[in-house]
């Protein structure tokens, strides 16, 4: 195997996904490609590679480059043998419309299917010795199950069935002989929680590897028990010990943050009375009461532990300060970063909107404050107002929305998280700057694959094909 692997990364926004391969240290991007101008610039200057426009015309791909336009007007020809890895989470929103059901193919209709579609024809185009595709978890049940199953089947044996991508392909394949397919050694759901990251994010994930370099199904076996056991995170301590938002927000382990945790906890000391409904009395009874205040303790049961062995929680506690460390936040408060980029910057909200946030404890949403003058209208979305907890892994960092979707810090001092709190929720390094207006950024934020997950990925992508050789060069006509 080559020193380096060779990435080409589709869909790339603003780099979350391949920064987590870059973090390994084995994996070397060699283009990427996103419609997003704004996450296109944040891309070239983090990664140090050239951004070119395309603009409407077709356009050969690049190497080396970042090029901000449409993917269906890139050819991928001029990567073809320069690529190892193809990366990428394409969106498949309208897939059902797309493809339809089995009676009623009508080929490519729809903008986003389009985009899916590009992601086959790359692979098809390019061979790479494996794929990691990433998605939203609701494309396992889109269309009864019918999507999912279909796009299994088109990676798995690039059924280019399109008329449009047959032509596409015609003018890029030139008498290169598509392989037989990919072998999907992993295709689930995965919660980056048990990978270390602050968060309750859930992502599908599919990876793939080209079928000629495997030599038995022994070596099929063996690398996805190796990829089912990395991307669940079974054998790591984060599965049970979460990191925490306290801590990437403080820049400390959670033993260091006695102090800090009883400090923001007292602010909400009868906020049942001052609020004045049931519920709110009902949460003083449930929640308030059942507090410790010693942050071990509400930090185990909060997480559903039971008491912890001394020795293991030793050893978890050992592995967030390292993660700390290795994300750069250890030693350094989220609070006291002033940053280029802006993201460091407390977002301005309105006099309503802290009034409201001040009256909804942490781990709470807008439900707590029905029946009162700070009531507001969510139709039954969780997300609406819901403040951070500072012990437990935070819900899912969005990229759009109003109607106080924007999330919200667990100190009753603060309401709108900063877009900077959002990287380090997301595990971005506070080095990687960000480019675009607020909104921009945050979409690019809110859309990424968080790089520490990533990185868990990639590493058990490396550790299969360290292991593989391919039986044969991949023929030519």
């Amino acid at each position: 195997m080559a020193t380096m692997l060779k990435i080409a990364s589709l869909f790339s926004g603003a780099g979350g996904l391949d920064w987590g391969f870059k973090m390994v240290g084995t994996y070397d991007i060699v283009f990427a490609n996103d419609v997003l101008y704004a996450a296109t610039l944040t891309y070239s200057r983090n990664f140090g590679m050239k951004l070119i426009e395309c603009g409407e015309d077709v356009v050969e791909a690049v190497p080396r480059a970042v090029m901000a336009c449409d993917v269906e007007k890139i050819i991928f020809s001029p990567l073809a043998d320069k690529v190892d890895i193809l990366i990428g989470g394409p969106p498949c929103q309208d897939f059902s419309i797309i493809r339809g059901p089995p009676w009623d193919r009508n080929g490519i209709k729809v903008k986003r299917g389009k985009l899916y579609a590009h992601f086959v024809r790359a692979l098809a185009v390019l061979q790479p010795k494996a794929f990691v595709f990433e998605n939203v978890p609701g494309l396992l049940s889109a269309n009864d199950g019918y999507a999912f199953r279909t796009i299994i089947e088109d990676l798995a044996k690039l059924n280019i069935r399109w008329k449009d991508i047959k032509k596409m392909l015609s003018l890029e394949v030139n008498g290169r002989v598509v392989n037989s397919g990919y072998e999907i050694i992993y295709s689930g759901v995965s919660d980056f929680s048990a990978l270390g990251v602050p968060q309750r994010r859930k992502r599908l994930i599919i990876v793939g590897i080209r079928r000629d370099l495997f030599s038995s199904p022994q070596q099929i076996r063996e690398a996805k028990t190796l990829l089912e056991r990395a991307i669940s995170g079974d054998g790591s301590l984060f599965k049970k010990y979460p990191l925490t938002p306290l801590e990437v927000f403080e820049g400390r382990a959670l033993t260091q943050l006695q102090d800090s945790y009883v400090e923001i906890m007292e602010k909400w000391k009868g906020i049942w009375r001052e609020v004045g409904t049931e519920r709110a009395k009902r949460w003083k009874r449930e929640v308030w009461d059942k507090l410790t205040l010693d942050v071990v303790e509400d930090y185990l049961r909060l997480n559903g532990i039971e008491r912890a062995d001394e020795a293991e929680f030793e050893e978890a506690m050992k592995l967030h300060e390292g993660t700390l460390k290795q994300l750069g936040y250890y030693g350094v408060p989220v609070a006291e970063l002033r940053l280029p980029d802006g993201t460091t910057d407390l977002p301005k909200n309105g006099r309503n909107t802290v009034e409201r946030v001040r009256r909804i404890p942490p781990g709470e949403n807008h439900e707590f404050v029905y029946g009162t003058r700070w009531e507001v209208e969510g139709k039954g979305i969780s997300l609406v107002y819901r403040r951070l907890h500072p012990l437990q892994p935070a819900y899912t960092v969005v990229a759009y929305g109003g109607g106080g979707t924007y999330g919200y810090h667990y100190d009753r001092d603060r309401a709108a998280l900063t877009l900077r709190e959002k990287a380090r929720l997301q595990t971005f390094p506070d080095s990687f700057l960000f480019y675009g207006s607020k909104a921009q950024i945050r979409a690019q934020i809110g859309e990424a694959v968080p790089p520490l997950a990533a990185a868990e990925i990639a590493k058990a992508l490396l550790r299969i094909l360290e292991k593989l050789e391919p039986l044969s060069p991949i023929p030519k006509a």
